[in-house]
């Protein structure tokens, strides 16, 4: 397994700090997202924000690390092709989702075992020109519904509903929608505008995340 670096250490406060308030924070996020729906178990989450500034990286690596730490076996699937992230935070092997999606890797030769314990990621992959139309591909769903029968919950980034369709489309076909939103920098008509184009897609939206609030 690989080492827990101190840059990585960085962006994940529920590794350096698990008795932090912030960890806690992440703790009932986790809650909430499996208490949030009454009919089946909510194995898929996209979580999207409202603009490009909004920490979604940093939160959904978080909150993985808490699934992870509790026993689960967790994915997290960089969805963001166009400003992937994430490879930043967790270990890959070279392969990612476009790759699969373009018939250039498999599933088991792409996803890659991270520094945490429990923990798997699938990077964003090599650069394409056509994200939303991988996105919307069959292969997509074909992958989503091979890895929810491999895991016990998948967390997938994608970019920010209001810049790109990417998003919406991703979260048509997941379980679940968290969506995040910096607070002070976020317009209420924006974050208003992005709730309602994930509604018009039918996304099941589990909730609201608010970044950078003063305590």
């Amino acid at each position: 397994m690989p080492a827990v670096t101190d840059k990585i250490k960085k962006n994940l406060v529920t590794e350096l700090n698990p008795s932090s308030l912030i960890t806690e924070d992440y703790r009932t996020l986790r809650m909430k997202i499996q208490y949030s729906t009454s009919s089946e178990p909510t194995k898929t989450v996209l979580l999207t924000s409202v603009t490009s500034k909004d920490e979604k990286s940093k939160t959904i690596a978080n909150l993985a690390v808490i699934y992870a730490r509790e026993g689960k076996k967790v994915l997290v699937i960089d969805a963001d092709l166009r400003s992937p992230m994430l490879h930043h935070t967790f270990t890959s092997n070279g392969f990612g989702l476009a790759d699969i999606l373009l018939g250039q890797s498999s599933l088991s030769n792409t996803v890659s075992e991270t520094q945490i314990a429990n923990l798997s990621f699938i990077a964003a992959g090599h650069a394409t020109v056509s994200p939303s139309e991988l996105l919307s591909s069959e292969r997509m769903q074909e992958l989503l519904s091979q890895v929810k029968e491999e895991f016990d919950i998948v967390l997938i980034d994608s970019p920010p509903v209001l810049a790109v369709t990417d998003a919406q489309i991703m979260a048509a076909i997941s379980d679940g929608v968290v969506l995040i939103v910096n607070q002070g920098k976020v317009k209420r008509e924006a974050a208003k505008k992005a709730l309602a184009q994930l509604n018009y897609v039918r996304a099941v939206v589990l909730g609201a995340v608010l970044v950078n609030t003063s305590k």
